[in-house]
């Protein structure tokens, strides 16, 4: 396996369409428009993060297809493995809060060229050859019987190709709920497969039926433990800890488990927020990088806050920044770069 190869990243690109802050979607007169959909976001981070990302998904053969995949391939990643196929665009609309009054996403999916795609479409093999990493979500598994079949399969081909596996829970409940779905059974026999897991506490509540707690970074470590005897092929658990004040004013802390290893940041202070939607997926691409260049759990923690936290100040699902501000990353603010 080439040790300079891209990560396969599977899932399904989006169209967002996004009110302005305050205005409610019943009130609004137009939205914003923005390419999204969570492996998508982490291929585009890792790019440029100096990692290649090959990007594998389906889209409709439309002008929002070439939409996506334009803005996919102007990004760097790599998209000779994006198909098109019949269907639709999947779309997903935000209705952005402010103050104490939450942000709201409403997903219209259902038909997507990418949740009417079979195992069959994609030519796995010849997509992870040379490839790191396949990472893939549980977001393409909530999507209905086909999405399961599609995660199966894309982790199965990896696995087959010696290709360790990233997985993300990413638990959407409106999605799940949509139908007659066992969200515990399904992420379970994912996650079983997965060699690097995105999830936390309450994750392992879901996936092992048993309480745990969030309240300190021992109490997490207890969740960790417990999910590192129930899946023998996890080798890291990464996760978040984040303290909404108000819409703009977060607090936020990484952290990152390996067997051997594990470190807990201190909270960030994360003020006048942009956008918080794909913060979750910059965190993966820190961790990723870390994972990537051999760094200790402290340095795959510390990318991943450095990712997370940037995120919050750029509009769109997207964090394109140059390795240099990731790196340069102190916490807290600055004066104007001159």
């Amino acid at each position: 396996m080439s040790r300079s190869g891209p990560v396969v990243c599977f899932g399904e690109v989006l169209l967002r369409f996004a009110t302005s802050a305050g205005r409610m979607i019943a009130d609004a007169a137009s939205l914003d428009l923005v390419i999204g959909g969570a492996e998508a976001n982490v291929a585009v981070a890792l790019t440029g993060m100096g990692h290649p990302a090959r990007f594998v998904g389906m889209v409709p053969d439309n002008p929002l297809g070439a939409k996506a995949r334009g803005a996919l391939a102007g990004a760097g990643v790599d998209v000779r493995h994006f198909a098109s196929g019949p269907g639709r665009m999947g779309l997903y609309f935000l209705e952005t809060g402010a103050s104490l009054r939450p942000s709201s996403i409403t997903y219209d999916r259902a038909g997507s060229a990418f949740a009417m795609a079979q195992a069959a479409d994609f030519d796995f093999a010849e997509a992870l050859d040379g490839a790191r990493l396949f990472h893939v979500s549980g977001i393409t598994a909530a999507l209905g019987p086909g999405g399961v079949d599609l995660a199966r399969a894309g982790m199965a081909a990896a696995r087959a190709a010696g290709v360790p596996v990233s997985f993300d829970c990413n638990f959407r409940e409106r999605l799940w709920s949509a139908w007659d779905s066992d969200p515990r059974g399904i992420l379970t026999d994912l996650i079983a497969g997965a060699d690097i897991v995105f999830g936390n506490h309450r994750d392992m509540t879901l996936l092992l039926g048993r309480p745990f707690s969030g309240d300190g970074p021992e109490r997490r470590r207890e969740a960790v433990e417990a999910g590192f005897a129930a899946f023998p092929n996890m080798q890291v658990m990464a996760s978040t800890a984040r303290h909404p004040l108000t819409q703009t004013h977060h607090r936020l802390a990484a952290r990152v488990d390996r067997r051997d290893d594990h470190h807990q940041t201190a909270e960030v202070e994360i003020t006048d927020i942009i956008d918080r939607v794909g913060s979750g997926d910059a965190f993966a691409a820190g961790v990723l990088t870390g994972w990537l260049e051999g760094c200790d759990a402290r340095k795959m923690a510390e990318l991943g806050l450095a990712m997370n936290a940037l995120k919050h100040s750029i509009h769109g699902d997207w964090l394109r920044l140059p390795r240099a501000e990731i790196d340069a990353f102190t916490g807290v603010g600055g004066d104007v770069r001159r």
